[in-house]
């Protein structure tokens, strides 16, 4: 007997023929050998992930862009904190006092909810609220009545950073124009606020008219400009001018406009009888027209703007409207820090130069 060895194999006397995969003669499979034809079969699956990621990509590309096409357009709505919501950015055109139609709105929310969102403006980590100032009025007050954290966060339309403050102010007061409730002074308000501010590009209230209400229509663009006379006339001492009402508002412009000393009178007259109430205050008005004494005419054709410009000096941007016998200069530089001296030999200064 043969003596087996440590490393010996053993192997079957007859090994089983493997079949080979049939190939058709000719073919580029039988040209090739196994490893080229997993090769290739590698290319084409690697081909293949290839195409389905671009196809992906571009989808993701595609619903991107429709993402901040509806950012911008305020379409994407969203649940967000009412504390988070500002409001400083833009003038509010709406009076400073509660909206008596509040607790209405108030009880349609709890009713049925809120059916129209708010828009808000999204910067950073917070919102500028660019309409629905009464809706976020409403949700705040019924969280601080019931604490229901149901109200801790409002629907609202987001719109992408990056609208002109022109753009702002124009979404807000469109929507509003479509509304019954707001008033000739409310409007006139945020015109006089809209001039007002130096880093809107309107240096007269006609001209903030003309931009904010383009929509509205020719009659009513100058029913709020009139109305902007009777609150630069009389507004300081206005308690409830969005209750003035289109007619005795406009009667209100012709004293004022026609009569010297009218605006004076008519803030005497309010101041004495410290009115609470929006017919009260409406009554005090009725009765200075009624006793209206004859008019006097400042002159034949009054006085107009002649001339608007602006300027920049190393202050920042002055903005100028002259007109007769007055002379307004605007800047976001605070004069009422300046020493009284100062200001009065730089006027001095300026009247010498202008002899």
């Amino acid at each position: 007997m043969k003596k087996r060895r440590v490393f010996d194999i053993d192997f079957p006397d007859e090994v089983e023929a493997v079949p080979e995969p049939s190939v058709p003669a000719g073919t580029e499979e039988a040209r090739r050998g196994p490893m080229a034809s997993a090769i290739q079969e590698n290319a084409t699956a690697l081909r293949e992930r290839q195409a389905a990621e671009a196809q992906i990509r571009a989808e993701n590309d595609r619903l991107a862009h429709e993402f901040v096409r509806m950012k911008k357009e305020g379409l994407i709505v969203d649940l967000i904190p009412i504390d988070a919501v500002q409001t400083e950015k833009l003038s509010r055109d709406r009076s400073a006092q509660r909206d008596p139609d509040l607790d209405e709105l108030k009880a349609s929310i709890r009713d049925i909810g809120l059916s129209n969102p708010i828009q808000v403006e999204v910067i950073g980590d917070t919102y500028e609220l660019v309409q629905g100032f009464r809706r976020l009025a409403a949700f705040r007050e019924i969280y601080a009545e019931t604490g229901d954290e149901k109200y801790v966060r409002i629907p609202a339309g987001l719109m992408a950073a990056g609208e002109t403050l022109e753009g702002l102010y124009r979404r807000m007061v469109d929507e509003n124009l479509v509304r019954r409730d707001i008033s000739f002074a409310e409007m006139a308000e945020l015109a006089r606020a809209y001039a007002a501010d130096p880093k809107t590009e309107c240096a007269t209230v006609e001209e903030a008219v003309a931009m904010l209400y383009a929509s509205a229509g020719r009659q009513k663009r100058s029913y709020i400009r009139r109305f902007a006379t009777v609150l630069e006339g009389i507004g300081s001492a206005l308690k409830f001018p969005e209750a003035i009402p289109r007619a005795l508002g406009l009667e209100l412009e012709k004293l004022i406009s026609k009569e010297d000393g009218a605006a004076s009178r008519i803030k005497a007259r309010l101041a004495a009888a410290m009115s609470t109430s929006a017919e009260a205050e409406l009554d005090v008005l009725r009765a200075v027209l009624a006793a209206k004494p004859a008019p006097t005419t400042k002159s034949a054709t009054p006085a107009k703007v002649k001339t608007t410009f602006r300027m920049a000096v190393p202050a920042g941007t002055v903005r100028c409207a002259v007109q007769n016998g007055r002379l307004e200069i605007r800047s976001e530089q605070d004069f009422s820090a300046i020493d009284q001296r100062k200001l009065e030999a730089a006027l001095e200064s300026f009247f010498k130069e202008l002899e």
